[in-house]
């Protein structure tokens, strides 16, 4: 049975995020109730924290940019993150999805 913080939608997969902005480094901080927390440097201003965050998925599932959509919570810390057709899983998080 799938965690509640991740979904298959046919290839791609939908990510139930919850951001912390202002991080001393970028990283996968765990499972934070249903949602991966994922922390970030950028602030939260102006949607730097959104395209921060978008660059850095983009990075860890190995995927151009423009496949990362962020779908729900633009102006909030719970969000939701389509990865079309991600290549590559982090360690952090394989065993669940893959």
């Amino acid at each position: 049975m799938p965690a509640a913080w991740y979904h298959w939608r046919g290839e791609d997969l939908v990510l139930a995020i919850q951001l912390q902005p202002g991080s001393a480094r970028d990283t996968l901080a765990g499972i934070h109730g249903e949602r991966l927390k994922i922390k970030v440097t950028a602030a939260p201003v102006d949607g730097r924290a959104n395209d921060h965050l978008i660059r850095y998925l983009a990075g860890v599932f190995d995927v151009p940019r423009s496949r990362v959509d962020l779908l729900a919570g633009h102006s909030s810390r719970s969000k939701r993150v389509r990865i079309r057709r991600p290549v590559r899983f982090p360690d952090e998080i394989k065993a669940a999805v893959t």
